[in-house]
C-alpha cells in the first residue's frame, strides 16, 4: 500500500442496483422524506415512481408536479388499490404505518411485489413480527428504510471491518451533538428520541457489530423541546458477550446553540480494533448543504499512516437510492432484503431495550425483548 492507496481502496459505498429500473413505485405520503429525499434519489437513479397519495391531496399534487409523478390519487386507499403499482413506498408517521401496511397487503395480494416501510417498522416487537409474517404469507417482500446504513462512511466502515483491516473490533462509539427537526407527529408518541433519532445509531451498531446482548442506558428530557416527552438526550452502552462494546451520546440538545451561543454541532464516530482504528464524521447536520460524511483509518499493515478515502455522495438524499435499490434487487432475485422487515425486528427490540433501560433504570437484555 502507498499514500495513493486512499484513492485505490474501491470501498463499498454504493448499493447494488436492480437490473430493471422501471419497477412501478407508488408513494404513500408526501412529506419531507418523500419530497426531499426519496423522489430526488429515485429520479437521480432512474427509478420509476408512477403514483402518489397523501392525507392532504393538495400536498401530493405539489410534490407530484415537482418530481413529475404522473398520477395523484385522492386518498391513500385509492393508491393502495391501484393495479399498476408493483412496489409500495410508505412514508407516514410511525403510529399509522402498521395499519397502512395491513391495508396494503389486503389490497395488493397477487399483485404487490414489495413494500419499503419507514423506520421503525412498528413501535413494538409484537407488531413488527405481525407485519413481517403478514407480508411473508402474502408473498410480498418487506424492507425497512434504515437509511443510515447507506450513509457512505457507515457503509465504507462496514467494508473495512469485513476486510479485516482493523482486526477484531474492541470499541465503537458515536458522539452526536446535533439538533433534529421533530415533526409534528412526534408529539404524543410514547418515545421521542429513541425510536426517531437513536434508532439510526442503534441500527448502525447492529450493522457494524451485530445485535448486542445487554443494554445500559440513561435519558433526560431535551430542554428545547416544549411538548412533554421522556427520552430526549440519550446515553447508552451496548454489551456483547464477544467482548466488544459500543456506546453513543445522542445529544439532541447540543447546548443553547439555537438560542445565540456559538455552539458546534456535528456527529463523529470511531471504531477501534486489535489491528487498527477508524474514525469519521456524518454530514447530515449540515443539510441542506451537501456535506459528505468522512472516513479515516489506520492499520498495523502500514504503521504510522492514515488513509483518507473521500467521495462526493451524501446521506441526504443519495443514501435513499440504496434503500429502494436493495428492495428491488431482493424482489428480482428472490432473496432477503439487506434491510429486511425480519432484520428490523431486532432493531425495534434494541430500541425497546434502550428505552426500558433508560426509563426503568435497569440493565436490560435483548432476550427479554425478542422472546
Amino acid at each position: 500500500m502507498s499514500h495513493a492507496f486512499g484513492t485505490e481502496l474501491n470501498l463499498n459505498i454504493h448499493p447494488q442496483l436492480p437490473r430493471r429500473k422501471d419497477w412501478r413505485i407508488g408513494c404513500a405520503g408526501a412529506g419531507f422524506i418523500i419530497a426531499d429525499c426519496h423522489l430526488v434519489a429515485y429520479r437521480n437513479a432512474g427509478f420509476n415512481p408512477v403514483a402518489i397519495a397523501s392525507r392532504n391531496p393538495a400536498t401530493a399534487q405539489k410534490v407530484a408536479a415537482r418530481h413529475a409523478v404522473p398520477l395523484v390519487h385522492d386518498s391513500i386507499d385509492a393508491l393502495l388499490a391501484d393495479s399498476q403499482i408493483e412496489i409500495l413506498d410508505v412514508a407516514v408517521p410511525p403510529e399509522q404505518q402498521p395499519d397502512l401496511i395491513r391495508r396494503a397487503v389486503g389490497f395488493g395480494i397477487g399483485r404487490l411485489r414489495g413494500i419499503l416501510a419507514q423506520k421503525p417498522l412498528a413501535l413494538s416487537v409484537a407488531e413488527a413480527k405481525e407485519l413481517v409474517k403478514l407480508c411473508a404469507d402474502a408473498g410480498i417482500v418487506l424492507a425497512v428504510n434504515q437509511n443510515m446504513r447507506f450513509d457512505q462512511s457507515v457503509r465504507a466502515a462496514k467494508d473495512v471491518l469485513n476486510r479485516g483491516w482493523i482486526g477484531e473490533p474492541v470499541l465503537a462509539t458515536i458522539d452526536m451533538r446535533a439538533v433534529p427537526h421533530w415533526m409534528p407527529w412526534a408529539e404524543g408518541m410514547a418515545s421521542l428520541s429513541t425510536f426517531i433519532m437513536s434508532i439510526h445509531h442503534l441500527d448502525t451498531f447492529r450493522y457494524w457489530l451485530g445485535t448486542p446482548d445487554r443494554v445500559l442506558a440513561s435519558t433526560r428530557p431535551d430542554p428545547r423541546t416544549q411538548f412533554p416527552h421522556q427520552d430526549g438526550i440519550n446515553l447508552y452502552i451496548l454489551e456483547y458477550d464477544s467482548g466488544v462494546r459500543a456506546s453513543s451520546w445522542d445529544d439532541v440538545w447540543a447546548g443553547p446553540c439555537k438560542e445565540g451561543v456559538a455552539g458546534e454541532t456535528g456527529i463523529r464516530w470511531r471504531i477501534e480494533g486489535t489491528e487498527g482504528l477508524m474514525q469519521g464524521t456524518i454530514g447530515w447536520p449540515k443539510y441542506p448543504a451537501r456535506e459528505p460524511s468522512t472516513l479515516d483509518f489506520s492499520t498495523r499493515r502500514q504503521p504510522g499512516m492514515w488513509f483518507r478515502p473521500r467521495w462526493d455522495d451524501v446521506w441526504f438524499p443519495d443514501a435513499f437510492v440504496g434503500t429502494m435499490a436493495q428492495l428491488l434487487v431482493a424482489v428480482e432475485d428472490g432473496t432477503e432484503p439487506e434491510i429486511s422487515g425480519r432484520d428490523n425486528i431486532e432493531t425495534v427490540a434494541l430500541c425497546a431495550a434502550v428505552f426500558a433501560g433508560a426509563t426503568e433504570h435497569r440493565v436490560t437484555t435483548m432476550k427479554e425483548f425478542l422472546a
